[in-house]
């Protein structure tokens, strides 16, 4: 049996570029290239049938670790807690008023580029906490 080693992270959403770009920030992807023969992504945007046009942006991890993350347009609005969300790694091996104040610079930082900050969940049984937010559209993620 093949095991998997590539996968791509999908969101659904109303922007995809403002919802791709504030996840660059955050994880310090980056967009890809545009397809071969257009300038930019602006320029094939425009090339596709007006339906299409923003219907759908991406970001990558520059190193090509990471997962890919795809946003597509959806029609409907978010009504409910996401099933899925991601955890975003800033306070690896730190513990008790370390690992919060880095959480909390952190979500400074992110709050900034218009996440919101739900809720601080202190202390799980290895003495980790994390932060729970909320991206631009409001899927929620976990600082931790």
């Amino acid at each position: 049996m093949s095991s998997v080693k590539k996968f791509q992270v999908t969101f659904d959403c109303a922007e995809p570029e403002r919802v791709a770009r504030f996840w660059c920030e955050v994880l310090g992807y980056v967009v890809p290239p545009p397809p071969k023969g257009f300038d930019s992504w602006t320029d094939f945007d425009r090339a596709q049938p007006p339906e299409e046009q923003g219907a759908a942006f991406a970001c990558v991890d520059p190193t090509g670790v990471g997962p890919r993350l795809f946003f597509q347009r959806v029609p409907e609005g978010k009504v409910v807690k996401n099933r899925v969300h991601l955890d975003v790694r800033v306070g690896t091996g730190l513990v008790g008023d370390e690992r919060v104040a880095v959480l909390e610079a952190e979500a400074a930082r992110l709050v900034a580029l218009g996440a919101t900050r739900v809720q601080l969940l202190v202390a799980d049984e290895q003495n980790e906490s994390c932060l729970a937010m909320q991206d631009v559209e409001g899927n929620e993620f976990c600082l931790d």
